[in-house]
């Protein structure tokens, strides 16, 4: 099993048509992913390597039936691209584009309260169940289909490191979830982590934080009073200079909060196996998983 998408996921690429759109496409597509329709305004009736390509997300969901769609559109509208998305009856919408306006993604989140519809982003690499769907930006051949450990992650580069260490030392994955790094996401760590739970195969999770906010200890919490599988926990950030901001826009420190020591503090509190060498790390999870692993 996987969570999210699997082999039956239909994509449709809103923003095919501009260069990251085309050159991700085509890696998805040479991956196994079902890419069935794309969008940009005013190019309807071409295609791209038997794509067809609609004028609207509707024409795309009426003559070609996605369930998923990857954004590519620009900052200045994608949240225009969101809507019409959910508008269509998307269920899943990854969106890649990074350099939203963070005003444009607080209309977003209360925009998708109490609708069917999931975001995973934005500013994020995507979502790959390994052998079956890759959604995104990762480097898809680095990953081991066959589980049974679930990933998930506020930084693509980091997500990717992580599971080259994992596949180094056999360690299969269900599916591979970057959330984003900025400060409005759609999904959180305690979507993912609630997800992962109830995944038969998966067995256990990795997560990976960063510093900055508040949701690497709220997903702690959540794990104590909510999870049986094991999670193996990383935070980046922790030789970060104090009161400087660094990487996503999400990595800020607000007084003592927010740093990687106070929330590496309060994961290990919370039952969470932290690994604060991330040289190690694929080490550590063979150690913490070495039960469910053949």
């Amino acid at each position: 099993m996987s969570i999210f998408v699997n082999k039956n996921t239909r994509v449709v690429v809103q923003g095919i048509t501009g260069k990251e759109g085309m050159f991700h496409t085509r890696q998805c597509m040479a991956y196994g992913t079902q890419i069935v329709a794309g969008v940009t305004p005013g190019k309807g009736g071409q295609s791209l390597d038997d794509i067809p390509v609609f004028n609207t997300v509707r024409d795309a969901v009426d003559k070609t039936q996605p369930n998923c769609s990857m954004l590519f559109v620009p900052p200045a509208f994608a949240a225009d691209a969101i809507v019409e998305a959910v508008e269509a009856g998307i269920e899943l919408i990854i969106v890649i584009t990074e350099g939203i306006p963070v005003l444009d993604m607080l209309k977003i989140k209360r925009y998708l309260h109490g609708k069917k519809t999931r975001m995973i982003g934005p500013n994020c690499p995507g979502i790959i169940t390994p052998g079956e769907c890759k959604v995104g930006i990762m480097p898809g051949h680095i990953h081991q289909p066959g589980g049974p450990i679930g990933v998930v992650s506020r930084s693509g580069t980091l997500t990717y490191e992580v599971v080259y260490q994992l596949s180094n030392h056999h360690i299969g994955q269900t599916t591979c979830i970057g959330i984003g790094g900025d400060p409005i996401q759609g999904t959180q760590f305690i979507d993912v982590l609630e997800a992962f739970e109830k995944d038969a195969d998966t067995k256990g999770i990795v997560m990976v934080g960063e510093i900055g906010g508040q949701a690497e200890e709220q997903a702690a919490e959540f794990v104590l009073k909510n999870m049986k599988k094991p999670v193996v926990g990383f935070v980046a950030g922790l030789t970060a200079p104090p009161g400087r901001r660094m990487g996503h826009a999400g990595a800020i420190i607000s007084g003592g909060t927010g740093t990687a020591q106070s929330k590496i503090s309060v994961m290990r509190e919370k039952g969470i196996h932290v690994c604060e060498n991330l040289g190690r790390l694929g080490e550590m999870c063979a150690d913490v998983f070495s039960q469910y692993l053949k």
